[in-house]
């Protein structure tokens, strides 16, 4: 039983000859044989749209409006973004190779001097010695050898030499930059497993100890949590795409080998994607330009306007090789389950939902170990807040300034400066409810500024001090 026609049908299709059609039981060709399932088909084909028929039925938004624009796809804006992007970008090498010519080398990366960074290397060589020092540490203290404070006392020298023992090499020695970055990072990743190891573990200590009291109810503690810690758990952890610790990991059933091997393959062509856009773009792009607090001032916005593009498309490849491809690809070896290594920061519209969501290994420490830590001791969330950020610009500062041998505390100011930001997105946030006037403060202040900035304050800072100690 067909649907009743509605108003636009009984307009469209009030002819004598469709009824006449209709009362033939839809008979047509020339030898009047009857198509029954041909005429339907006709009649949506060819409708007969009369000029009594009303146009307009309901009320109705423009598409681009206020109202209506978020509530569409916008696949095709997004294509001819992407179709422009492709051909902007295009002109914009084949100008640069008809200007600068092939300009890929090894030598700021890695040269005879990096072949010579033997001391950088032994010390890389040596830091597993730590992750050690501290699992005995917590055997002495789990079988009561040693008491509380001391074991604190111990994990605090520890975790304090597993910084200062590069720091100390990198400055003494002139490497290059990218070796020192390196071994840097390193250390820092060990610093915050080492300091994860040690706080949770106090932690199963005072559990077990509040278990073995009576003190807390057993059943609301899982006894797999509240494990000790063994040599092959260490070892999985320092390994693992993770910076908190646990007794054990959620895991995977099997290793699949030909997906690790396509992800490597990406891996490595994205790397060379971003040494080409450093060495094609970005480098001619600083060595053209003068201090951006020293020159002039219209200069300076150029040179940074020129370098955003490059920088971000180095930055998302930096973040799509580490943050998506590297860290599955450990994770798959290692069969580790939980890889929410990110989130859909793209869309964040505070600062604040940033940071929470493009590095999810580093929130997750920073919320365990620091931010609950400060609420617990009576710190007000603003404290807690003020002191996270305070430690990720240490560690920014840290990753930077030692390489370059620079302290002039540009990445320190650029991770504190994030902090006003996130007042003003937060406070758009609340005031417009629903609109993304965040999240274009993010993109511009973060890529379209901050990180050109950096990049030509590092940059100069590190050329005149190689004048310097060459002259």
């Amino acid at each position: 039983m067909a649907p009743p026609p509605s108003v636009a049908a009984a307009h469209d299709c009030d002819d004598p000859s469709l009824r006449l059609r209709r009362a033939d039981g839809g008979s047509s060709g020339v030898h009047g044989e009857a198509r029954p399932q041909e005429q339907p088909q006709r009649q949506h084909e060819m409708p007969c749209y009369r000029a009594s028929a009303p146009a307009h039925r309901r009320v109705k938004e423009s598409p681009l409006s206020s109202d209506a624009i978020f509530r569409q796809s916008h696949a095709g804006l997004l294509n001819l973004c992407i179709v422009v992007l492709i051909a902007v970008n295009s002109r914009l090498i084949i100008e640069n190779l008809m200007k600068y010519g092939l300009l890929i080398r090894a030598g700021f990366w890695f040269s005879a001097r990096s072949l010579g960074d033997w001391p950088l290397l032994m010390c890389c060589l040596t830091l597993p010695i730590f992750p050690l020092a501290a699992l005995m540490t917590e055997k002495w203290a789990q079988r009561k050898l040693i008491r509380d404070h001391v074991s604190i006392l111990l994990h605090i020298i520890i975790t304090a030499t597993v910084l200062i023992y590069p720091v100390v090499v990198i400055l003494k020695c002139e490497s290059a930059v990218l070796s020192g970055f390196v071994l840097m990072f390193i250390a820092s990743i060990t610093w915050l497993k080492l300091v994860s190891f040690a706080h949770t573990n106090h932690d199963i200590r005072v559990l077990s100890q509040s278990i073995e009291k009576g003190a807390t109810h057993g059943s609301s503690i899982d006894e797999e949590t509240i494990k000790g810690p063994t040599t092959n758990s260490v070892v999985y952890f320092m390994l693992a795409p993770t910076l908190c610790y646990q007794p054990s990991y959620p895991r995977t059933a099997f290793v699949r080998k030909g997906w690790v091997a396509q992800q490597l393959i990406k891996c490595i062509v994205f790397t060379g994607l971003m040494g080409f856009i450093i060495e094609q773009y970005i480098n001619p792009i600083v060595q053209n330009s003068k201090h951006p607090l020293k020159g002039n001032f219209l200069d300076a916005i150029e040179r940074v306007l020129k370098l955003s593009v490059p920088t971000l498309y180095v930055w998302l490849c930096m973040f799509y090789c580490f943050f998506h491809l590297w860290l599955n690809i450990l994770a798959e070896l290692l069969r580790f389950g939980d890889r929410e290594f990110y989130k859909d920061w793209w869309n964040a519209r505070t600062v604040e939902e940033y940071w929470r969501m493009w590095n999810m290994p580093v929130h997750k420490w920073i919320v365990r170990h620091i931010y609950f830590p400060c609420i617990r001791n009576g710190l007000s969330k603003g404290c807690a807040i003020l002191i996270s950020f305070l430690v990720s610009a240490v560690f920014h500062e840290l990753c930077i300034a030692v390489p370059c041998h620079i302290f002039k505390l540009w990445a320190f100011s650029g991770i504190m400066f994030q902090i006003p930001l996130l007042f003003l997105t937060k406070y758009l946030q609340d005031k417009f409810k629903n609109t993304m006037a965040g999240n274009m403060i993010f993109w511009f202040f973060f890529s379209i500024v901050g990180q050109p900035m950096c990049v030509l304050l590092y940059y100069h800072d590190v050329m005149n001090r190689q004048a310097q100690t060459n002259g």
